[in-house]
């Protein structure tokens, strides 16, 4: 592999498992330091065997402990040119009726897909702007462009919000050389939610899916790390404030 992201150092967030586990081990492998962090401390550490990536346990919906987890990749390695944000999902949520959404329900999946984006950012852009190079890549998802497959409320509408916030963040930072986009996964078994997920739709159901993507299958991580890793480098420096649909031509 081209090692691209030498002399790079990258922060991924999400890394227990699945996109940001792969998105992690893709960008060690192009040659970047690599700080991999996950709200899951277990899961983080499980079968990790890579010494080129310092793992890190932090609740991203939290303000102060994401300042204080970019202040501790600083001290070890120097500020972040890559942030990859993988983390968010539905929490454990499953598709209901409006009127049996509470309030915290709807809370916590916002924290975890936009509140974590935002911080996030506001932690690692300032540096990447003060030395005119950076990228910053967002996991969206298709639930962010159209009705989820989900039917979970909150995640569509905070998906949408990352869209929004991809796009507004861009237009900040893009006159300070750092990149700002979004990769929209299709439907990719990358952990036991969208398993849950694809054995609810049945044989019939998981047919259909996948009848409706030009590729006639599902995707996988390593399908999407390799587009985050397009647009976390050198030849990704002109695209900006795109939502790249990784889906197997479904949309």
């Amino acid at each position: 592999m081209i090692r691209a992201f030498e002399h790079r150092i990258a922060l991924v967030t999400g890394a227990a498992q699945g996109i940001g586990r792969s998105i992690a081990l893709t960008l060690e492998d192009g040659g970047a330091t690599v700080h991999a962090t996950d709200v899951d401390g277990d899961g983080l550490r499980h079968g990790w065997d890579r010494s080129g990536t310092t793992l890190h346990v932090a609740d991203l919906a939290d303000r102060d402990a994401v300042h204080g987890l970019v202040r501790t990749v600083e001290a070890a390695s120097g500020p972040p040119d890559i942030l990859v944000n993988a983390a968010g999902g539905v929490r454990g949520q499953v598709g209901r009726p409006i009127q049996e959404v509470s309030e915290d329900d709807w809370r916590t999946v916002f924290e975890a897909n936009v509140d974590s984006a935002f911080w996030l950012a506001q932690a690692t852009a300032p540096h990447m702007c003060a030395r005119g190079w950076g990228r910053i890549v967002f996991i969206a998802s298709g639930a962010g462009l159209r009705p989820s497959l989900t039917g979970i409320q909150a995640y569509t509408a905070s998906k949408h919000a990352l869209v929004g916030l991809t796009r507004q963040l861009s237009q900040e930072f893009g006159p300070h050389g750092v990149t700002v986009n979004a990769v929209a996964p299709g439907f990719v078994l990358s952990n036991p939610s969208t398993r849950r997920q694809w054995e609810a739709y049945g044989p019939e159901g998981q047919a259909r899916l996948v009848e409706g993507i030009h590729t006639r299958r599902l995707g996988t991580s390593e399908d999407i790390a390799a587009a985050v890793a397009f647009l976390s480098g050198p030849d990704a420096g002109w695209i900006s404030g795109q939502i790249l649909s990784v889906d197997g031509g479904r949309s």
